[in-house]
């Protein structure tokens, strides 16, 4: 089973974030989390969570494997590059969150975790939520995919029977999937059908 680190910023469409960690924990998984100060407040905007602080907030997802650390913990262990795991998602990615990750500043965990993902060669996928986008939004995308990272900006397919937002959902989160490497049926893929 794969060990992930998911950061969660103060990004509207935290659904996202949670939903992934869901998915992960469900299906065996280890989960490194670590929220934003911002990410807790668009919790309870979003999806009405009280949260203090990310072991709080864990006793929200499905039962597994988390280890939670606060945004502040610039010593926590996925703060090393000799941490293996595999993998880094920051969902929903913050403009703020993603101009720290792009000029490699590691003003906090979620900023020197990513930092480390580059520096170390390990996928490093960023789910930017912010529109319209600006100039200054297009050239932190482009300095961090130059840098190693994975963009997978939050715009679901509407061919997935997207009758529901949890199908718009789970398309984003089966994508996000795929950019880690790991098999999922989150969505249905596409699918031109017969001649």
């Amino acid at each position: 089973m794969a060990k992930i680190v998911v950061a969660i910023t103060g990004a509207s469409g935290v659904v996202y974030g949670t939903e992934l960690v869901n998915w992960l924990l469900i299906n065996g998984h280890q989960v490194y989390l670590v929220l934003s100060d911002p990410a807790r407040l668009v919790l309870k905007q979003e999806l009405d969570w009280e949260t203090k602080d990310c072991q709080e907030a864990a006793r929200y997802f499905a039962p597994g494997s988390i280890t939670c650390f606060d945004n502040s913990d610039i010593g926590a262990p996925i703060a090393s590059g000799s941490f293996v795991h595999d993998g880094m998602v920051v969902v929903p990615c913050s403009m703020s969150t993603l101009a720290g990750i792009a000029h490699g500043t590691s003003n906090n965990l979620i900023e020197r975790a990513a930092d480390v993902c580059l520096k170390e060669g390990r996928t490093l996928v960023l789910v930017p939520r912010e529109t319209p986008l600006n100039l200054i939004h297009l050239r932190n995308m482009l300095a961090a995919v130059e840098a190693g990272a994975r963009m997978v900006p939050a715009m679901p397919a509407f061919y997935a029977d997207s009758s529901r937002v949890s199908d718009l959902v789970n398309f984003m989160v089966g994508k996000i999937l795929d950019s880690l490497g790991i098999d999922n049926d989150s969505y249905r893929r596409y699918n031109r059908g017969p001649e």
